[in-house]
Parts: structure tokens; sequence; C-alpha cells
């Protein structure tokens, strides 16, 4: 016996991939990543809130052991794939709190997380870049 095809439907092709690219709101998805952050056993909080719905973040991490810092901005690729990328090379916090302070006179939505860690993980799902 044959088996029926799927009916096409509102979601079927490229439509479904538009759906399937939803993104979460901001403080929903900065509250998950501090969710992997604490299952992972590392202390995460968020430093400065943001626009709810739209904010962009900046994910600083610290790892008090080594006293490497690392800081995390999100970027959107040409394709529309949402990456991960470190737009400051200095691993000295001081550096780092700076580039904050100028990106907040820019855009006063910004959200900012900062995950404390021993093994310094930023617990990002998206693609990250590596410097």
């Amino acid at each position: 016996m044959e088996r029926a095809q799927p009916r096409p439907t509102p979601f079927s092709g490229r439509l479904r991939n538009e759906v399937n690219r939803v993104l979460l709101s901001t403080d929903l998805w900065v509250g998950a990543l501090i969710r992997r952050a604490e299952i992972g056993g590392a202390f995460a909080t968020v430093a400065r809130k943001g626009d709810p719905r739209a904010g962009a973040v900046l994910v600083k991490v610290v790892d008090r052991l080594s006293g490497v810092t690392r800081l995390y901005s999100e970027a959107t690729r040409g394709d529309g794939e949402r990456i991960w990328m470190q737009p400051v090379s200095s691993t000295e916090e001081p550096d780092l709190d700076a580039y904050v302070e100028r990106q907040l006179r820019f855009d006063p939505d910004l959200w900012v997380v900062e995950i404390e860690d021993r093994e310094g993980r930023h617990f990002l799902t998206e693609a990250v870049e590596k410097r």
C-alpha cells in the first residue's frame, strides 16, 4: 500500500523556515542563559537590564581563578544566522567594562549578563566565533 503524501500546510516551505526563526523576547532568553549557567555550576546575574522584548545582550564571562575575563556580543551573519563574537580582544576586566560603558551610551536598551565560572564557560548555545 502506498503512503499518502503529507498535505501542504500554511507552515510548509519558506514560511515554515521563517516561523522556526522566531526569536524569544530578550528577558526570556536571558533567563534561560542564567538557568543554563546555574545548572552547570556557575554563578550568573543580570548586571544591567535593558529592553525586555528586543534589547541587545552582552555576556561577560569571568574566571576568577585564572584572572581571565571575556566579553561576547551578539551579531547576525549575512545569512541571517545569530552568532556571538568577542568585540574586544583584551581579557582584562577594566578594558571590557570600558567597552560596555561605551556601548551603553549608544544603546540604552542593552542587557549585560555576567557569568562567573571556574572553567570560563559562556553557556551560549548559538555559534561563537573564535578569536
